[in-house]
């Protein structure tokens, strides 16, 4: 997070901004809202103990559908610091299944590695600045209390239906994970009655923002490099409308029209992951934007399993040790975040992506080790653990 990007890796790759459009739904294929498949556990699965730990369940953290219900007069400060708390969640749950979808990729100098990599970094960045905006209106982020359960919903009941699960990079993870997570409102489906989509939930913030114009404060927030953006204390309203349009237009975009450019000139999320998915660039043509561009050929990937409700069961000695050193080590990652943003500042924030660095040699054997069971190898659960209490 606190490290500029190589750029000898990043430049192959041209910038181009796609912001969501009708028109990119020709060529493409609507986000599925469908639940994503778990593997199925045989029950003769071999069984060994597990390092006893206390997985740390994300908690209620407040409804996005319940929070739009408010009516507008009833919006203040409150209410924006429970949305922010919403969105700290939603920033965050993303981040694990692009991890694993990042780890799994052999060649980390193919192009699909470099994308993902480059969203990561994104997620990284929105995850800042939804902090950020928490500590300006007198909020505390609660970030390791937002750690999502895998496979589980998004935080907050944004598009009902979607269930992020772990995976190793396949075509249905990219589709039914990946892209149904930044699936623009314009080709949303949706399979069980309308949801408030992510772009909604922001496009409410900034409105609440405008009305209540809240005394913001620079103190306790962070400014620091995350890959190639720069974090920057939120300090006026203009600030707050541009930090929460970059993380529309970086995401899951907006509704303008994909020839408009924003200044990053790279593609929103979801069409860099429709690149993947289709195998084609996202070019414009005569019938509109379609994925007919330059190939973008599918990476050879570690074969990691979808990670299953519940997490694996009663895996090897081995496999068990490695899944507590990566959750030990991620919820170091968490406790530093909550660290940065209550006081600690940058050093706890450099001390938390140190940790997170740490998190990618466990994840990769963990994958290269086969299933007993089935098709596949494990990976990470990504499980946030309480610390032991302390007896008196």
């Amino acid at each position: 997070m606190g490290e500029e990007p190589d750029e000898s890796a990043v430049s192959p790759l041209r910038r181009r901004t796609f912001l969501a459009s009708a028109a990119v739904a020709a060529g493409a294929p609507a986000a599925v809202a469908g639940p994503a498949q778990a593997a199925a556990l045989p029950e003769s699965a071999p069984l060994a103990a597990l390092p006893e730990s206390a997985p740390l369940a994300a908690p209620g953290l407040g409804s996005v559908a319940r929070l739009l219900a408010v009516p507008q007069e009833g919006r203040g400060v409150d209410w924006i610091r429970s949305a922010l708390q919403v969105a700290v969640g939603l920033e965050l749950s993303t981040i694990p299944p692009y991890l694993c979808g990042w780890w799994s990729v052999k060649d980390r100098r193919s192009e699909v590695a470099r994308m993902i990599k480059r969203i990561v970094g994104d997620e990284m960045y929105h995850l800042g600045i939804a902090c950020n905006l928490l500590v300006a209106v007198g909020g505390k982020p609660q970030i390791k209390a937002a750690a999502p359960v895998f496979p589980g919903p998004l935080p907050g009941g944004v598009r009902a239906g979607v269930t992020v699960y772990l995976s190793g990079l396949t075509k249905p993870f990219v589709r039914d994970v990946m892209m149904a997570i930044e699936a623009p409102e314009e080709s949303l489906v949706r399979s069980a009655g309308p949801s408030p989509t992510v772009g909604e939930f922001y496009a409410e913030m900034v409105r609440a923002f405008r009305t209540v114009q809240p005394e913001l404060s620079a103190r306790g927030q962070l400014s620091q490099y995350v890959f190639s953006d720069e974090l920057h204390p939120v300090e006026t309203l203009d600030d707050v409308e541009r930090a929460i349009e970059i993380i529309r237009e970086q995401g899951e975009g907006t509704g303008s029209s994909p020839s408009d450019s924003f200044e990053d000139d790279y593609p929103a999320h979801y069409y860099a992951f429709g690149e993947i998915y289709h195998g084609r660039e996202l070019v414009q043509t005569d019938d509109g934007w379609r994925y007919v561009g330059a190939p973008v050929p599918f990476p050879e990937v570690r074969p990691m399993a979808p990670v299953p409700v519940g997490g694996w069961p009663r895996p090897p000695v081995h496999v068990g040790q490695l899944l507590f050193r990566f959750d030990a080590t991620y919820s170091t990652v968490l406790d530093g975040l909550d660290a940065a943003w209550s006081g600690g500042g940058h050093r706890a924030l450099n001390a938390a992506m140190h940790a997170m660095r740490a998190l990618e040699d466990p994840a990769v054997e963990l994958m290269e080790t086969p299933l007993r069971y089935a098709p596949g190898t494990y990976g990470p659960q990504f499980r946030a653990l309480r610390k032991p209490r302390r007896r008196a």
